[in-house]
């Protein structure tokens, strides 16, 4: 037979300890959570759903779903309704649009007829070296047509692509307007004499920007494919190839697609620019005396003298703006 041996002091007794189950084969033993096992518990308690509510319940949801309904169906009939007057409204400008670039380009015409016979009469009032150096004078300025040899940078958008999950197209990558500054600045800095973009020459106040998705070159929408055409000496394409546009250009078009190429084109002709609209500085009309100061800081016996205001010339800005 078997005896207990009691504890001696300061002896735990053996029975009382408490042994931590492993936590992995609790955790496999029960899997469940005990919140689930409540919350089964108090559902059983409850007992189950009521025949009224269910009945209630029914119409509540199909309520609910034919507001929403009602609510789409409208919406859509509104967006219906709304797309002839838009279509309608935007066939108008696009018409409008083409109307006034016709009647801009008739005028852009007649504009260049009557500046040379401005310039042949100019030339026969004109002595032979007077004229040949105005004639020069045009041409270095962008006001005057000019012909040479030189160099074409062509630049395209990327081919429109359908995405292959949705079907849609995607958005072609674009030539920007800063692709056409890095060029044609990269064309003035390899020794370009004469500069024009989509048969726009560009001047000393030529501004090349973007508004939404159109390019303007001097305020004139231009078009992909662009070309950037240079006349200049004969290194000018070698200087160009080496230049930092051309490089960055190169690599824009191996990474998004777009077009870029350079080629040297003999026998060039670019039209003149436009008349510039310069603004000049005058003086004000009347200026406004001011009161003559002592050496002091006050004035002498509390009188004052009059005198100009400054020189006479105006502060605001001369020649150029827009």
């Amino acid at each position: 037979m078997t005896t207990t041996r009691p504890p001696r002091d300061g002896e735990r007794d053996p029975s009382a300890r408490v042994y931590a189950p492993d936590f992995l084969t609790e955790l496999f033993r029960n899997p469940l959570d005990p919140g689930y096992a409540d919350a089964a518990a108090r559902r059983a308690s409850v007992g189950p759903v009521s025949r009224l509510r269910q009945v209630l319940g029914r119409p509540v949801s199909l309520v609910v779903l034919a507001v929403i309904g009602f609510l789409f169906a409208v919406a859509y009939r509104e967006t219906m309704a709304e797309e002839p007057s838009r279509a309608t409204a935007r066939a108008g400008l696009i018409a409008e649009i083409k109307q006034r670039e016709t009647e801009t380009d008739r005028l852009t015409a007649r504009a260049e007829q009557l500046r040379e016979e401005v310039g042949r009469q100019r030339d026969a009032a004109l002595s032979g070296s007077q004229a040949s150096r105005l004639r020069t004078l045009e041409a270095g300025t962008g006001l005057g047509r000019v012909r040479g040899d030189g160099v074409v940078v062509r630049l395209a958008d990327a081919p429109r692509d359908k995405d292959a999950v949705t079907g849609a197209e995607a958005g072609p990558s674009q030539v920007l307007y800063s692709d056409l500054q890095k060029v044609a600045n990269g064309l003035w800095a390899a020794g370009a004499e004469a500069v024009s973009i989509n048969g726009q020459r560009l001047t000393a106040t030529t501004t090349i920007r973007q508004a939404g998705e159109a390019i303007l070159v001097d305020y004139r929408p231009v078009t992909s494919p662009y070309e950037v055409q240079a006349i200049g000496p004969g290194s000018m394409r070698d200087t160009f190839d080496d230049g930092r546009a051309a490089a960055l250009m190169r690599e824009v078009a191996r990474t998004t697609g777009l077009s870029f190429g350079v080629k040297e084109v003999d026998d060039l002709a670019l039209p003149a620019a436009p008349e510039p609209r310069l603004r000049y500085a005058e003086p004000p009309a009347s200026p406004s005396p001011s009161p003559s100061p002592s050496p002091s800081g006050s004035p002498v016996g509390g009188s004052s003298s009059p005198e100009p205001s400054g020189s006479g010339v105006s502060p605001r800005p001369s020649g150029g703006g827009r």
